[in-house]
């Protein structure tokens, strides 16, 4: 299995993917007391048409932010290389790999990962636990996918510090 990797953090593999992170404060950006309700159904910064224009651009996902039990967005809209490192991605089985601090969720085009029992899925699965998620089956250069990281800091009843991604990587995987 040959792996090839893009940083997200990296300038030139965020030129080569046409890409840039945003980032909102809150479980829904913009609603009053950062759209923590009660009983609340969703968020709609999850969805891959929900426009984040307004948000900030983040230059830095590895940056503190926020601080108490708080919850932000970072998202980034990828559009698929036709090589990296000298290869052809096509057909590829192409992974977001990134760890999110304290708790997070991955949603990649609207959609989150919830397989009962696996770990590192979409949904939130440990405290500052290594998430790798399948934002394609298979890879079609020029493609473009949205990925929605939810962050959230913890622990619940008494959270420190703040919210950041440690990482975030596209995983590139072919026979």
């Amino acid at each position: 299995m040959n792996i090839a990797e893009l940083d997200l953090e990296n300038a030139e593999h965020l030129a080569l993917t046409k890409a840039e992170w945003r980032f909102a404060e809150g479980l829904v950006p913009g609603e009053p007391n950062g759209g923590l309700v009660n009983l609340m159904s969703d968020s709609s910064a999850r969805l891959a048409d929900y426009d984040d224009s307004g948000w900030d651009v983040c230059e830095n996902i590895q940056e503190i932010v926020l601080s108490g039990l708080c919850f932000g967005w970072y998202r980034i809209t990828v559009t698929l290389p036709e090589e990296v490192d000298g290869k052809s991605i096509a057909g590829s089985k192409v992974w977001i790999r990134t760890c999110i601090d304290d708790y997070g969720e991955v949603w990649v085009d609207g959609e989150i990962d919830l397989a009962f029992g696996e770990s590192g899925r979409g949904a939130a699965s440990g405290f500052n636990t290594e998430q790798r998620v399948v934002v394609s089956e298979s890879a079609e250069p020029g493609a473009k996918h949205v990925i929605a990281c939810l962050a959230i800091n913890g622990p619940l009843a008494r959270p420190g510090g703040g919210i950041f991604l440690r990482y975030a990587k596209l995983e590139f995987e072919s026979e």
